[in-house]
């Protein structure tokens, strides 16, 4: 990989000031990889650079036809001062599905690799020490083509930004959600599957909409009979049956339409190695409501990888409002939360082979 260092990186001081302000995606680390793609030669070599604005023609195809996907990935601090990444493999495996569903270059898994490896070598000042802290990457690609047509660009440009990354949302306080019947997610044989900016940019209006009913989030139902529960923004949910070692962990079972979220097929092994049963099944807005008033659901969490696990206390919907148990984080939510991160951070042991060192 070509390397050209960035000669106004922050010193030690500055970067240790504000990664420990902490938040999320206000702060970006002193280098980013760059590496080209064309129809004709294929991908270039890969290139670390000083992070910096880049420059497009008006006229670049993902302006006007939206050509773009992205990923979103963590590097944690572990307890001998090293850096580890969470399973990106499986994000390699993701991004590489999403350009496919876009029309865009598929980057091998190596190649990938390869990029954030190098980036984090370079910037491992930038990942936080603080458990539930962590160093968020977004590796993202583009079609670069110059000229209106709609077809699949003959360019690309990937890149690969990293920011220290806080709490997306204070765990020790469950959201509210609205459940949309207005506007959908995905539809089968959409892009739901896909991790695209069009999907969020869809979902901006109805995230407007639950802000409007005092919610902090919204959660999707299907495209095509309107009644299954399906996300939660860009997250995967779960709900919760039973109490204690009784319980039973549910999850939306994927069908096209739904993000197959790495955190969410970790939590379905978490959840076992924890001694409870799990299921993926078609969970509907009426089973949802009946459960939490019957008392039979007793914790919902949604998942993610900029969340890792954030508690849902209340929804609200066109059908009413309900208060899931006494509306704050549930036990094995939190057990949950925090037996992934004491794999993600290291104190606890990585039974699945989870993390990734850095070569």
């Amino acid at each position: 990989m070509k390397i050209t260092l960035n000669p106004h990186a922050k010193d030690d001081a500055t970067r240790n000031a504000l990664v420990a302000e902490g938040g999320f995606g206000k702060y970006y680390t002193d280098h980013m990889v760059k590496c080209e793609w064309n129809e004709k030669d294929g991908w270039a070599e890969p290139e670390l650079v000083p992070y910096g604005p880049i420059t497009l023609d008006p006229a670049t195809a993902v302006f006007h036809y939206g050509q773009e996907i992205f990923e979103g990935m963590k590097a944690y601090r572990q307890p001998d001062g090293s850096v580890e990444l969470f399973r990106p493999r499986e994000n390699a495996k993701r991004f590489a599905n999403s350009a496919r569903r876009l029309a865009l270059p598929e980057m091998p898994v190596e190649l990938f690799m390869e990029t954030v490896e190098t980036l984090l070598k370079q910037d491992s000042g930038w990942v936080p020490n603080k458990v539930g802290e962590a160093l968020y990457i977004r590796p993202f690609m583009f079609a670069t083509e110059i000229g209106l047509g709609v077809r699949p660009s003959n360019k690309a440009t990937y890149l690969l930004i990293a920011t220290p990354a806080g709490a997306y949302f204070d765990p020790s306080k469950a959201v509210s959600v609205w459940i949309s019947t207005e506007y959908v997610r995905a539809a089968q044989g959409g892009t739901g599957e896909a991790k695209c900016g069009g999907n969020y940019a869809a979902s901006l209006v109805a995230q407007k909409a639950a802000a409007k009913e005092g919610c902090d989030q919204v959660v999707w139902i299907d495209a095509k009979e309107r009644k299954w529960i399906e996300e939660m923004g860009g997250m995967n949910l779960y709900f919760v049956k039973g109490k204690g070692a009784a319980a039973t962990v549910i999850t939306p079972k994927l069908t096209g339409t739904l993000l197959p979220g790495i955190t969410r097929d970790s939590i379905l092994s978490v959840a076992v190695d924890l001694g409870y049963k799990v299921e993926e099944v078609m969970l509907s807005i009426d089973d949802w409501r009946e459960g939490v008033t019957s008392g039979e659901i007793t914790e919902i969490f949604a998942c993610g990888t900029a969340a890792v696990v954030s508690p849902i206390g209340q929804a609200k919907s066109a059908m009413g409002t309900w208060v899931t148990g006494d509306g704050q984080p549930g036990p094995i939510t939190m057990q949950i939360r925090n037996h992934l991160l004491g794999i993600q951070h290291g104190t606890l042991e990585d039974k699945h082979n989870w993390m990734s060192a850095i070569k």
